[in-house]
């Protein structure tokens, strides 16, 4: 997929999020998500995080002495914005082709698909991933090594999806739908749990 294509579909997603976030009530937002330790609206405040420059990012990687997981989780821990200050964000970042630095066109993309799972599946709420941009998702998440170390955690594994053409790994097969298979490999637990029961 081409990259103009790949940021029109970052668009209608960030919108489509907005949308859905406009609707919950605030014991929602406050609700744990799928992110050991954050809530709601702990993972939009990462999202809307994003678009972080180079000079922000070195500022705040000093202060976490370099660890990527602390300084992702301290950054949306400390943004202070309400959520209605956070879903305006959320709608000002569609247009703009801005991505953290160092990081592929695919991953907001990514970010986006998967943090919305986050956020939606401990409300209870349904939200299904398009099936061409979960498959986009998934060959990005195993193939990028850092933070999720896909290929390494599913060594002897082959992850097949019932419901795309996508299948990764070698090993004993697990088959589930693709949507699955990108909560797995972006390490939810309760995916993988769900996909090895099936």
């Amino acid at each position: 997929m081409e990259a103009d294509d790949i940021w029109r579909h970052i668009d209608e997603q960030r919108s489509d999020l907005a949308d859905f976030l406009e609707t919950l009530t605030p014991q929602q937002w406050a609700t744990p998500s799928l992110c050991t330790g954050w809530t709601v609206r702990d993972v939009v405040a990462h999202l809307t995080q994003s678009k972080l420059g180079w000079r922000r990012l070195l500022v705040e990687g000093l202060r976490s002495g370099f660890r990527f997981n602390a300084m992702v989780s301290r950054c949306a821990r400390q943004d202070t914005s309400t959520p209605e200050e956070l879903v305006a964000t959320l709608r000002s970042m569609v247009g703009s082709r801005r991505k953290p630095p160092g990081t592929a066109v695919v991953d907001p993309l990514m970010d986006t698909l998967v943090h919305g799972q986050d956020i939606a599946i401990p409300l209870g709420v349904s939200r299904s991933m398009p099936v061409p941009l979960a498959v986009l998702a998934a060959e990005r998440l195993w193939t990028m090594g850092f933070p999720f170390n896909a290929k390494r955690r599913f060594r002897g594994t082959k992850l097949t999806a019932t419901d795309a053409d996508f299948s990764v790994g070698t090993g004993q097969e697990i088959k589930a739908p693709i949507q699955d298979i990108v909560l797995t490999l972006a390490g939810r637990e309760t995916a993988f749990r769900q996909i090895k029961s099936e």
